[in-house]
Order: structure tokens, then sequence, then C-alpha cells
């Protein structure tokens, strides 16, 4: 009897990166949004507060039933917490105060080829040509899409220090992706994603006390509180469970390929948010993107 197609882990994978990267460019939106009204470290904090505060009661079971492979595989737990939940957040924060939008939305597309370089490096996986073919027209689709079409935009592109901030950010998101296929198969996605909460949080708190004497006091608004919820709920907690389930289910490169849709979505957002116009610019940047998503994840049909 033939399988659903929702219950081919194919599809569940690639519906799942979507998902995430849907949320996280409402993610982009806000943090923006707030750069002027709270610090990078403590908007991080705050975000993964809520996060843990929501989840915990949903996970706690599992993770202490888990509590001895835990102990086990601490160290692991350690680094992908320490880099998907303290550092990558607090980098594109920073990132955020000290440059511009389109310096941003062009160093962005730097993950996904992150993942595929680091993955070859690291796990020896051929880059063929379907690949390279795909990366170049989700590339192009993407710069054509942030410069308007005119591609001499790039010419004039300067870097300050928030475009250090971003690639760094992307290289960091890159490593937690690869590491995930690491992740032990005695964990179940509940207790390890707890975990990464807890101790990412826990390697946070004493920076955010730091900062938290260092800058100016908060005036905390509606707004704030909405922006820190959505950060926490959705882009951290739902975001970060469906971005790994992603991953376990179709690898990090055909994940990071995904990634590559943030634009249209912060596009669309922008269209219904801020009654920004979508033409034919936005049409033909969405056809490179998808098709070269497409060809870069294309499989050969295997020979009996």
């Amino acid at each position: 009897m033939r399988k659903k197609l929702e219950d081919h882990p194919n599809f569940t994978g690639y519906l799942f990166a979507i998902l995430a990267t849907a949320i996280w460019s409402g993610n982009f939106v806000i943090a923006r949004g707030l750069s002027d009204d709270i610090s990078p470290i403590s908007l991080a904090f705050w975000r993964w507060v809520v996060a843990t505060v929501v989840f915990f009661p949903l996970a706690i079971k599992p993770l202490w039933k888990q509590r001895k492979e835990i102990r086990k595989h601490l160290p692991y737990l350690c680094i992908t917490g320490l880099l998907g939940v303290t550092i990558f957040n607090t980098m594109l924060y920073y990132a955020g105060k000290t440059t511009t939008a389109i310096n941003l939305s062009l160093l962005s597309i730097t993950f996904p080829i992150f993942i595929i370089l680091i993955s070859r490096a690291v796990f020896k996986e051929t880059i063929g040509w379907k690949k390279t073919t795909g990366i170049a027209m989700v590339a192009f689709g993407v710069i054509f899409m942030i410069t308007k079409g005119n591609l001499r935009t790039l010419l004039g592109l300067t870097f300050q220090v928030g475009d250090l901030w971003m690639i760094g950010g992307a290289f960091i998101f890159a490593v937690y992706s690869i590491l995930l296929r690491k992740k032990p198969a005695e964990l179940n996605i509940w207790s390890f994603q707890l975990a990464t909460f807890l101790l990412g949080l826990l390697f946070l708190s004493p920076i955010y006390a730091w900062d938290y004497f260092q800058s100016p006091d908060v005036e905390y608004t509606t707004t704030t509180y909405l922006s820190i919820g959505y950060v926490g709920v959705f882009a951290s907690l739902a975001a970060f469970v469906l971005w790994n389930k992603s991953i376990l289910n179709i690898g990090p490169s055909e994940a990071g390929m995904v990634y590559y849709t943030l634009p249209i979505f912060s596009g669309a957002l922008a269209y219904f948010i801020l009654d920004e116009p979508i033409g034919w610019l936005h049409i033909m940047s969405a056809g490179f993107i998808f098709t070269g998503i497409l060809i870069a994840n294309a499989k050969r049909k295997k020979q009996t």
C-alpha cells in the first residue's frame, strides 16, 4: 500500500524547513524594529526565557526520563546550546544594530553555502553540477531581489562591523545545523531541545547580567512585550523544533537550501503589514529561488 504524501520523510522534512523559515522571516522584521529600544543581549536573553518557560512543562517529563542520557552526552549538548541559543541569535541582533538592511539580506544567503562547504570538508559530501547550478540560481534570485534588478548596486556596498557579525552568525548557525546530524539517537527531540534551551540560557545569563548594568534602562511597552512573545514562542521554540526535525529528516544541506526562501516570506510580510507592493521583480526572483532549490536538491534516479 502506497504511503500518503504527508507520511514521506522528505515531504515532512521540507515542510518543516519551510515553516521554520517563514517564522524566522517575522523574527527579522521584529528584531529590526526593536533595535533602538532594547539591547541585543537583552532581546536574546528574554527571547530564550520565554521559549524555555513555554516549552518546560511540555518537555520536562521526557527530559527527566532521559537524565542519564543527558549526562552522558552533556559535552555535545553544551556545544549545541552554546552555538544555537547563546551565540547565534545574539550575533544577529548585534548585526541588526550596526548595518544596513540590504547588507543583512545579502549576507544571510551565506548560511546555506557555509553548510554545503562545511559538509564537503568534514563529511566529504560531493558537490555535483546540480547543486552548484542550484546554488548559483538561488543566489542570483536573492541578489536580484535585494538589488531591485540593478546588480550595479553591489559595487556600491560598503561593509560595516554589523556585516562581520552577520557573517559570523551565519557560520555559527551552519555549524549548529551540521552538528544536529550527530544528535545521539537515544535522545528524543523534546529532551534534546529543552536541554539545549536550558544550557544556552545558562551560558547567556552572566552575559545578560553584565549587559543589564551597562545598558540604559529599557522602557517596555505593549509592542515590546508582544514582540518578545513572538520571538520567544514562535521564532525560538516552534521554529527551532521544526528546523531540527527537518535536519533529521532531509539533512542540513537540503534544509539549508530551503532557507533561501527567507526573502520571499519577508516580502510577503512587508506586503500585508507594511503595504509594500509585490511586482514582477519579486515574481522573477521567486522563480529563480524555487527553481534553484529544486535543482540543487534533485536526486539521481537509482537504476535496478
